[in-house]
């Protein structure tokens, strides 16, 4: 009787998790300086110059032990009439510390946000090309 490899694989891997975590997400931007400016003002980022030229701008902008790859390029998705709360389109979530310190600079930048439906500690915003962020006080 020959053995179904895939059932082997199964076996083999049932203790070692395969993903690890998240190394990055993307968000396409039309305009790479003006994200860069807009996450780095609201959010505190800064760019991880190490990161490769991939012959398009964008960057890379540090999250904890993960990254947020811009990508600047055409927008093959409409930016409006989407959702008026991000978590009921796709979306990023991050971990902050202190959400109402976040509250403070989304309302000096004028950004708009909704407090997450569930009554957790979390809201969502918009950046400026539309892209829905989740922050989740941890």
């Amino acid at each position: 009787m020959q053995n179904d490899p895939l059932s082997e694989l199964k076996k083999k891997s049932q203790n070692i998790p395969l993903v690890t975590g998240i190394h990055h997400c993307s968000l396409i931007v039309a305009d790479t300086s003006r994200s860069v400016e807009f996450y780095a003002r609201t959010l505190g980022l800064v760019v991880d110059e190490s990161r490769p030229d991939l012959g398009y701008p964008g960057a890379w902008l540090q999250v904890a032990g993960s990254q947020i790859h811009l990508l600047e390029l055409p927008n093959p998705d409409p930016t409006e009439n989407r959702p008026e709360h991000g978590g009921r389109d796709r979306h990023i979530a991050l971990q902050v510390a202190d959400l109402d310190a976040v509250i403070q600079r989304l309302e000096l930048a004028d950004v708009r946000y909704t407090k997450s439906k569930s009554g957790r500690a979390a809201l969502f915003f918009r950046d400026l090309d539309g892209n829905a962020i989740e922050l989740v006080e941890s």
